[in-house]
């Protein structure tokens, strides 16, 4: 029997300084999910910090370095394909707040649209995409600034 969840979307703010707003990180996260014609059973979203994720990295997939964001999907059996139509979503994504704080320059954007860029590309891995190779890569960072573009203001140059 599937576990019971008190609601569809937790957030949780777990860094000692940075945050996003929970109302735009709602928008943005029913966004892909409607666009990918999927639903939410359960996601549990975790904005915190370097040693966190790099703790999760290091216990749950034998990866010793930072990384931007981690996606766990808590549903049985195998995962879906990518864009699976119907799909609940059932997992959890842990955001690094730091790496986007240090790296958004990089990519000439804002902390913010940073972050939630990382809200975007857990949530495609939970519902089935993959960037293991180019091509899934490619089709990730396009489906991002697709749903980025759509919800939020345009990236200030």
């Amino acid at each position: 029997m599937p576990p019971e969840y008190p609601e569809p979307l937790s957030i949780e703010h777990d860094h000692p300084s940075r945050e996003l707003d929970a109302g735009t990180l709602r928008h943005v996260i029913q966004h892909v999910v409607d666009a990918e014609g999927a639903s939410l059973t359960h996601l549990s979203l975790v904005l915190t910090d370097h040693d966190t994720v790099r703790r999760l990295n290091q216990s749950y997939l034998d990866h010793d370095y930072d990384t931007d964001v981690l996606s766990f999907s808590l549903r049985e059996g195998p995962a879906p394909s990518s864009g699976a139509s119907g799909e609940g979503i059932e997992g959890e994504v842990y955001v690094d707040l730091d790496t986007a704080a240090e790296r958004h320059d990089e990519f000439d954007t804002s902390f913010e649209r940073e972050a939630y860029r990382y809200v975007v590309h857990g949530l495609l891995h939970l519902v089935g995409y993959d960037d293991a190779q180019p091509a899934g890569q490619d089709k990730m960072r396009e489906k991002e600034d697709q749903y980025l573009d759509a919800v939020l203001p345009a990236p200030s140059s």
